[in-house]
């Protein structure tokens, strides 16, 4: 096992139909293999938080998921409400059609509203969507999230037209610099592919298979 790769994990569950059983399982997963954390749909935080309370795990949580397309203030209280429940990492989503729209006081509006409230509590991750966005529109959501202050860019929800790439993640690296974290999350199923987006600049993994990665074996999972 690459422990090293390990600890840049998210080991993931987003599915709606997750159930209890499965993110019991995620946990202790996540335990065995010294994973960076869990990351979870908010519901399950509480649960996730318990189990994980002893360990080294951290548990992360999504807001505004997978759309981004909810309030800055809906977002902000959703932020406050996983950290009172045991987040200590937070996953947001851009505006995607806010950015699109050339509307950047908004976008960056949005990912403070979230900083703010996570200040000091949490660290946030901004989810920029790349499938969704051409190259320009990539640079001006990173630029943004480095403006508002955000601990790290993420490539990509996993819910929509197509995951993270080693050339997104290049580009957003260089666009952040050495400061600011980078994750690549989507279609990280292997550990050539995790190798891959590190090599190309990622400081965090998102992926589902993260069991299968840290063994060196390949998975069919769409995240």
């Amino acid at each position: 096992m690459d422990n090293n790769i390990a600890k840049m994990i998210d080991h993931t569950l987003l599915k709606a139909d997750a159930t209890k059983e499965q993110i019991h399982t995620l946990c202790l997963e996540a335990k065995e293999y010294s994973f960076a954390s869990v990351c979870v749909n908010p519901s399950w935080v509480p649960y996730c938080a318990d189990l994980l309370k002893d360990t080294d795990v951290k548990v992360c949580t999504v807001i505004g998921f997978p759309l981004g397309a909810n309030t800055p203030e809906t977002k902000a209280f959703e932020t406050r409400n996983a950290i009172e429940n045991g987040a200590s990492e937070v996953d947001m989503v851009i505006n995607i059609g806010a950015l699109k729209s050339g509307n950047e006081e908004l976008v960056e509006k949005d990912i403070k509203s979230v900083i703010e409230a996570a200040k000091g509590k949490a660290l946030t991750k901004v989810i920029i969507e790349t499938s969704l966005l051409t190259e320009d529109e990539k640079v001006r959501a990173c630029k943004i999230a480095v403006k508002a202050g955000a601990d790290f860019v993420k490539t990509s929800t996993g819910f929509s037209t197509g995951g993270a790439t080693p050339e997104d993640v290049a580009l957003m690296r260089k666009t952040v610099g050495p400061k600011i974290g980078v994750k690549a999350s989507g279609g990280v199923r292997s550990v050539d592919d995790a190798e891959a987006m590190i090599q190309a600049g990622a400081s965090r993994i998102g992926a589902s298979s993260g069991v299968k990665i840290v063994k060196g074996l390949a998975s069919d999972a769409e995240y």
